[in-house]
C-alpha cells in the first residue's frame, strides 16, 4: 500500500470502532465558494467550521472520505506544547516568539476541549500524558525542564516519575522514570474528525468526498480548483492534507515529505488490564522512532511502534508492530492481535509544521511531524483567519524554519533514509 490515501484502512480498530456517518456526495459540475478548503482532515475541517461558523460560504474537497487520512489513523495521543520543545524554539527564535508560539499551543489545547464540550462530539477523551525514558539518566533534565516550565511559562501541570512509579503503573519495567503531562491525553482520533465534520456541515460547510484536488491556478475570476468530475471556483484557497498533499505545491513538495506509522490493537486485556497503565494515560517514551501506547474505552491496547521510510507498508504489518509492543510488555506474547493499520504522515527537515502563505490567496498547514491532534484543528482555524486578513498567527508559524530536504522531491529518499535510519540505530544502542 502506497501514500495515496485510498480511504479508511479496513484493518483499523478506528474504522471498526467510528461512529455512524453519512456517506458525502463527490463534487460533480462548476461550484463557486468564497474559500475552497482541500483535506477533510482536522486542519481542512477546522477551517471550514471557523469559516462557516462565521457566513463564510466554504467547500471542502476530500480525496477519499473525511478522517481518512493521518487524523482516521494515528495515535490518538494529545501533546501539550508545539511539536519541537520550548528551549529549541527559544534558542532559534528567541523569548518573545517563543512564548507566542507556546500561548498558540495552548489555545490549540483549549480550543480542542471547546471543539468536544461545544459540539458533543464523543472520542472517550482522557487526560494525562506520560513521556517515559527508554535510557538511564535524564532526571536531572528533566526537572530542569520542569522548573523551567513553570518559571518561564506559568505551566505547572508537568510532575516527574520515578523509575519504581512509572514500573507499577505501566506493568512493564523497561524504563528509567518519566514525566507526567497532566495538560495531554488520548482520544479516538476518527471520531474527532467526524464529530469535527458533522459540526462544520451543519454550520453551513460543503463537504464533497472522493473528490481529489488534482490542481489549481489563478484566473481572472479567482482560484480555480479541478477534480476529476468538477470544478470549485473560490477567493480563496486552503491546503492541508500532511502526508497526502503532494503534488499540490512546489514548495510543499520540497519540505514536507510523507513516511508511514503503523499502529495495532490486542484483543481486550481482561484481567491484565488491571496491570497495563493503571492511570489510563497516554504513553511516549523517548525514542527517536518513538513508541506510544494507550488503552481504548473497550480495554484493549493500543500500541503504536515502528515506521518506514519508504511509499509501502510492511509485508506483514502486524508482525512488524508487534515485536516493537514484545519488547515493552513479553507477558502479551500469546496474546491475541485483532487490528493492525498504518498510515503517512508528513515530516519536514526541523520537525515543526510547515504553515506558509504559498502565494497571496492561497495559504497551507502541513508537516505536523506527529503531533496533529492537538495543533492541527487550531492551525485550521488560523488558516481560515488569514484567508479572511487576519494574518498575525499564520506570519508567527511562518517564522519556524522548515528548509527543504536535500536533492528536492525526486532525489530526497536516499538522505532521508540514511539519516533516520541512523537515528533508528542509536534506539537500539
Amino acid at each position: 500500500m502506497s501514500f495515496r490515501n485510498k480511504g479508511l484502512p479496513a484493518s483499523s480498530w478506528y474504522t471498526a470502532t467510528a461512529h455512524p456517518s453519512p456517506r458525502l456526495p463527490a463534487l460533480r459540475g462548476a461550484q463557486k465558494a468564497q474559500v475552497c478548503v482541500i483535506g477533510a482532515g482536522y486542519t481542512g475541517l477546522g477551517a471550514a467550521l471557523e469559516l462557516a461558523s462565521k457566513g463564510v460560504s466554504v467547500i471542502v474537497l476530500e480525496a477519499a472520505t473525511v478522517g481518512s487520512g493521518a487524523s482516521g489513523r494515528n495515535g490518538g495521543q494529545v501533546h501539550p506544547g508545539q511539536r519541537r520543545d520550548q528551549a529549541w524554539i527559544e534558542q532559534i527564535l528567541g523569548p518573545e516568539d517563543a512564548k507566542g508560539l507556546w500561548q498558540m499551543a495552548q489555545d490549540a489545547r483549549a480550543n480542542l476541549a471547546d471543539l468536544i464540550k461545544r459540539y458533543g462530539i464523543d472520542c472517550d477523551f482522557k487526560p494525562g500524558l506520560i513521556h517515559a525514558r527508554h535510557r538511564p539518566g535524564g532526571e536531572a533534565t528533566d526537572l530542569r525542564d520542569i522548573d523551567h516550565m513553570a518559571k518561564a511559562y506559568g505551566y505547572d501541570q508537568i510532575s516527574l516519575i520515578s523509575r519504581d512509579h512509572l514500573a507499577e503503573d505501566l506493568g512493564t519495567d523497561v524504563y528509567y522514570g518519566g514525566t507526567c503531562d497532566h495538560g495531554g491525553g488520548h482520544l479516538h482520533p476518527l471520531n474527532l474528525a467526524l464529530g469535527m465534520a458533522r459540526a462544520a456541515r451543519a454550520a453551513g460547510a460543503q463537504i464533497f468526498e472522493h473528490s481529489r484536488a488534482l490542481g489549481w491556478a489563478k484566473t481572472a475570476k479567482g482560484m480555480r480548483v479541478k477534480t476529476a468530475m468538477g470544478e470549485v471556483v473560490c477567493d480563496q484557497l486552503i491546503l492541508t492534507g500532511d502526508g497526502y498533499i503532494d503534488g499540490l505545491s512546489p514548495a510543499i513538495d520540497a519540505q514536507v515529505m510523507p513516511i508511514n506509522n503503523f499502529v495495532l490493537a490486542t484483543a481486550p486485556l481482561g484481567d491484565l488490564a488491571d496491570q497495563i497503565i493503571q492511570s489510563d494515560m497516554a504513553v511516549a517514551d523517548s525514542r527517536f522512532v518513538v513508541n506510544y501506547f494507550r488503552k481504548s474505552a473497550d480495554g484493549r491496547l493500543l500500541f503504536g511502534g515502528g515506521e518506514n521510510y519508504s511509499p509501502w507498508y510492511p509485508a506483514n504489518l502486524t508482525a512488524f508492530v508487534r515485536r516493537h509492543m514484545l519488547k515493552i510488555y513479553p507477558n502479551l506474547i500469546h496474546h491475541p492481535i485483532t487490528h493492525a493499520w498504518g498510515g503517512a504522515l508528513g515530516i519536514t527537515m526541523t520537525r515543526v509544521p510547515f504553515v506558509r502563505q504559498i502565494t497571496p490567496g492561497v495559504v497551507a498547514a502541513a508537516g505536523y511531524s506527529g503531533q496533529g491532534v492537538m495543533l492541527a484543528p487550531y492551525f485550521g482555524k488560523i488558516l481560515a483567519r488569514a484567508s479572511l486578513g487576519e494574518m498575525s498567527g499564520l506570519d508567527l508559524l511562518s517564522r519556524l524554519p522548515t528548509p527543504p530536504f536535500p536533492g528536492g522531491k525526486l532525489l530526497r529518499w536516499p538522505a532521508l533514509v540514511a539519516g533516520l535510519s541512523w537515528y533508528a540505530l542509536r534506539d537500539r544502542l
